[in-house]
């Protein structure tokens, strides 16, 4: 088989080392991929969002399997696209894509089918937002929320009226997310502890992955503005087997039927984000697509070949897959530049990253880099991940951030408090 992956983040370094795996893999592309994916295929010059290119290329390679890494494809139509030309692609349409793309479109939906989430009220302009921050509606903190896709960062938590003022005018005025900022939801803040559960569908039926647990705030304690994520352990410490028995019965079945009920067939990946509070899990938000970096523990995690996992989705058979898992916890720690998620500079040269690449039982997943000059240089905002997968968590995120010392970038930021034991957590 020869497989497609788009994108160029960790989660495609990740996603192309495990379809690099299967012994039905003979060749992998990678549209753009970064300066990691080159070790397990050939990238491609070709943008994520270049549907037309992308369709043409996997078209005249007589690609057999195109894997979608990132949202902003998907929302545009990339498996319609490529569907009308014949071709296998894993992902959810554009109508179906809707869940992530609109947070508007995803809240109402909840609404409808009663799948528990928090309360909200959608603002269409500036002056409807700050009529309802004005009615007591919510008490702060609150969260405001960009309508479309803000690559993760369109979510702000404000802990006072200032602060849901200020967002609401970078947001809808500043348009500092540009079109996602048309319309705004603001909502309760819950409190609990986040989960990120993430399933395949094959439109009907859905086969879980093993639990996951996101870090999204830039600093420790979970302080500061929400990024991409900052690292991620796999499995949750939060989600027991009840737990997660109820959040298939009460949120992951239904969003599947449902889908299907109103049209919109729902054939991918689907990742919910969770807030495990007091009355029970509810849900964040919806993403169309595999987690970054939850994708990089899982992948750790998973002992099955990921290709016919996919290839039974496709097929309407994904109970078929029998998905083996690693009982080893896996973990990852994004090194980011320094001013991400706001303003940071790339073209910082990497040191240490062959020296740590080759210490024992740590796997390193690339995204921001690009290699010139035999050399890596930064190339975005979260940079590396770096992974590893041990018999215990402590023992896991101790190799993890021994190997972390050896790694050198100029302004280099990460959280080091990824994967802390649950007792620390409470």
């Amino acid at each position: 088989m020869k497989v497609l992956v788009i994108g160029s983040g960790g989660r495609e370094h990740a996603l192309a080392w495990k379809v690099a795996q299967s012994p039905k893999v003979k060749k992998i592309f990678c549209a753009p991929g970064n300066a990691g994916t080159m070790a397990v295929a050939e990238n491609i010059p070709l943008g994520a969002t270049d549907l037309k290119g992308l369709s043409h290329f996997a078209g005249q390679e007589k690609i057999d399997l195109t894997i979608v890494g990132p949202e902003l494809p998907l929302t545009m139509g990339i498996v319609d696209e490529f569907e009308e030309r014949g071709l296998k692609i894993f992902g959810p349409d554009k109508n179906a894509a809707q869940l992530e793309g609109s947070k508007v479109f995803a809240k109402q939906f909840m609404d409808r089918h009663k799948i528990p989430t928090s309360r909200f009220k959608l603002a269409e302009s500036p002056d409807q937002a700050k009529k309802i921050l004005e009615s007591g509606e919510f008490s702060y903190p609150l969260v405001i929320k960009a309508d479309g896709l803000a690559a993760g960062k369109g979510v702000i938590i404000c802990r006072n009226v200032n602060k849901a003022d200020e967002a609401i005018k970078s947001i809808m005025v500043d348009k500092v997310f540009g079109d996602a900022g048309k319309r705004v939801i603001v909502e309760e803040f819950l409190r609990g502890f986040e989960a990120s559960f993430i399933a395949i569908s094959d439109g009907v039926k859905v086969l879980p992955l093993v639990t996951t647990m996101d870090h999204k705030p830039i600093y420790d304690g979970d302080k500061g503005p929400n990024t991409g994520g900052m690292g991620a352990i796999s499995p949750s410490p939060f989600v027991d087997e009840e737990l997660f028995d109820d959040i298939m019965e009460t949120i992951v079945f239904p969003t599947i039927t449902r889908m299907l009920e109103e049209g919109r067939k729902y054939k991918g990946v689907l990742y919910v984000g969770l807030m495990l509070t007091e009355e029970g899990p509810k849900v964040l938000e919806y993403n169309c697509r595999f987690g970054d970096p939850e994708t990089q523990p899982q992948v750790l995690r998973m002992v099955s070949d990921l290709v016919d996992v996919i290839l039974a989705a496709l097929e309407g058979k994904v109970l078929e897959a029998q998905i083996k898992w690693s009982q080893n916890p896996a973990g990852c720690v994004i090194l980011a530049s320094g001013g991400y998620p706001l303003k940071y500079e790339k073209g910082k040269r990497i040191e240490g990253l062959k020296e740590a690449s080759g210490a024992k039982g740590i796997t390193i997943f690339h995204a921001g880099t690009e290699f010139r000059d035999n050399e890596y240089y930064t190339a975005g905002g979260r940079v590396l991940g770096v992974c590893a997968s041990e018999k215990t968590l402590a023992e896991t995120m101790k190799k993890i951030y021994r190997t972390i010392f050896k790694i050198y970038f100029e302004a280099m930021h990460f959280r080091r408090d990824i994967g802390v034991e649950k007792e620390e957590w409470i």
